[in-house]
């Protein structure tokens, strides 16, 4: 990964909100060799005694995927969080890349015992006694955001309590203001990546995880999924207990039972491992393909089978939103494959927001063209979500297009399910069960209904502009005829037909003015002998040629010239 550094007069590191924290950040970039971070991001001056960059003679080093993934684990709980959500980035990030940072787990002490019971009895507002039954001291998991215990409430209903660790959120926030102003000052350093907005990305990772630590979301969050899935047998949310919840604690009840990727246990309870699978494809794409409100974090641990035929989700605080506009571009895009239409593809893409309107619509049509015809014709069962997907961002990357978040969270959900799925049964294909959600939502895009809805919002408008259209016509026409109406037209694209029409004319200029000197010295000549009136008329033939031969150049010159690129 080669970074480009352009332009100076970004503002310097000890202008930081954090000096001490971005030395620390400056310090381990330096000890992992990322010396190309630390420049985009103006820490050179933070670096201390001892960390020099090699000399330039030497060879150069590039980014290894390990040495990123080691320096934000050292870094702590915000950048080893900023590169999970970079892992899920397809459309930022090639695949070697995205696969480290898929290892970085949450790794953090054990909270004291005593320090958890604290916070607890300070948010509920009374002894831990009085509030649960019984409350088991060996914590159930340790998070960089929170810790997990079991506990008991007086009905005997067991629950798991998450208590976020003291001063988590003070720690997060400080990184998180210094990630805003690093990406700021990254932005006006970048040169070959300028395709990249990453005030935009640390701006989503920001509002993802000021929600991933508010624990009453979370608790929204396992409503809504239960709203839902609400009459399903097939899925289990566990159960929010409200007069146990605050931003800093959330009591939910226990889920009991194998982990989907389990297999000795499911063969030991008499699981059909394949119900499962189909099971867990049919709740995972309903979420995505339905629901439009998705699990962002389904890895195994979060996924437990308590039956052949349901199964129980836990964790809910990180989780994505494809909204109606964004199901639409889906559909569009999805159509237009399925037609083979590259025009409509690109189309699909700009209705995303993933295409600017001004890019490279022939190159990037010819690149969609080659995946459609790459994977047109190949059996649905013989095609696997990963390899599609990683064409698809590669295509993606080389044109600079950047993917929303909930998107690219989308796609990578479904990587992760077919990965999981395809554990419990080899010959599992996502894809396969994906294309009747497909048809559906195509079929459902298209009804009456939805043709209704959109004539429904789009009426206000219509009407608008049929009340105001002849006040609008009326100005137009008025400004016309006072010779006030200017079109302003910027002709993209067309610089090289501008630059040959300016070429012509210059010569056609240029020959006339020749043409003019060649008649005028022709004139001078058949009226006035050289010889016989002096020096006057020399000077005059003289010139005349000197201009005619300077003419003479500047046509050759025009002629000869390559036009600007």
């Amino acid at each position: 990964m080669m970074v480009t550094i352009a332009g100076a007069g970004a503002p310097r590191a000890h202008e930081l909100s954090s000096l001490a924290r971005a030395r620390q950040i400056a310090t381990v970039l330096a000890r992992h060799h990322l010396w190309h971070l630390i420049e985009l991001m103006a820490l050179e001056h933070l670096v201390p005694i001892g960390h020099e960059r090699a000399a330039s003679g030497q060879t150069f080093k590039m980014v290894a995927p390990a040495d990123v993934r080691q320096a934000l684990e050292e870094l702590g709980p915000t950048f080893m969080k900023l590169g999970q959500v970079l892992s899920t980035r397809a459309d930022l990030l090639p695949p070697e890349f995205q696969a480290e940072l898929a290892q970085l787990q949450d790794r953090a002490p054990v909270v004291p015992t005593e320090s958890v019971i604290a916070v607890i009895e300070a948010e509920l507002g009374q002894p831990v006694e009085l509030s649960f039954a019984a409350f088991d001291h060996t914590p159930l998991a340790t998070g960089s955001i929170g810790q997990a215990h079991l506990a008991t409430l007086a009905d005997g209903t067991e629950v798991v309590v998450k208590v976020r660790r003291p001063g988590a959120v003070e720690q997060i926030d400080e990184d998180l203001k210094l990630l805003n102003r690093l990406a700021t000052i990254a932005s006006g350093r970048l040169g070959a990546l300028d395709g990249w907005d990453l005030n935009s990305v640390v701006r989503e990772f920001d509002s993802g995880l000021r929600a991933e630590v508010d624990y009453l979301k979370e608790g929204h969050n396992a409503e809504r999924f239960e709203q839902n899935f609400e009459g399903s047998q097939h899925v289990h949310i566990p159960r929010v207990f409200w007069d146990s919840i605050t931003t800093r604690v959330l009591t939910m009840e226990k889920i009991a039972g194998s982990r989907i990727t389990d297999a000795p246990a499911l063969h030991d309870a008499g699981i059909d491992r394949d119900q499962v699978a189909d099971n867990a494809a049919k709740i995972i794409l309903k979420m995505l393909l339905e629901d439009g409100f998705f699990h962002a974090d389904l890895h195994p641990g979060n996924l437990f089978i308590e039956s052949e035929k349901r199964i129980g989700l836990i964790d809910f605080g990180m989780v994505g939103v494809i909204d109606e506009q964004a199901r639409s571009g889906l559909v569009q895009l999805l159509m237009s494959i399925g037609r083979r239409d590259s025009d409509g593809m690109v189309d699909g893409l700009v209705a995303l927001g993933m295409a600017d309107p001004k890019a490279d619509r022939a190159a990037l049509k010819k690149d969609l063209e080659r995946l459609v015809t790459e994977y047109y014709d190949r059996a649905i069962g013989e095609t696997n979500l990963t390899a599609v997907f990683d064409d698809v961002f590669a295509v993606l990357r080389a044109h600079k297009l950047v993917m929303p978040s909930a998107l690219s969270m989308l796609a990578k959900t479904l990587v992760t399910a077919e990965g999981m799925v395809a554990q419990l049964d080899p010959t599992f294909r996502m894809i396969d069960a994906t294309e009747p959600y497909l048809t559906r939502m195509v079929i459902e895009e298209n009804s009456p209904l939805a043709w209704t809805k959109r004539f429904g919002r789009a009426a206000p408008d219509v009407l608008w502009l049929a009340t105001e259209s002849p006040r609008i016509l009326k100005r137009a026409v008025t400004s016309l005829e006072k010779g006030d109406l200017a079109l302003a037209v910027e002709p993209r694209g067309l610089e090289p037909f501008v630059h040959r029409v300016e070429n012509a004319a210059n010569r056609i200029v240029l020959g006339v003015i020749l043409a003019a000197l060649v008649i005028a010295a022709g004139f001078v000549v058949s009226v006035y002998r050289p010889g016989v009136q002096g020096g006057l008329v020399g000077t005059f033939l003289a010139g005349a040629l000197g201009a005619g031969a300077v003419v003479v150049a500047r046509l050759v010159w025009l002629a000869t010239r390559k036009p600007p690129t």
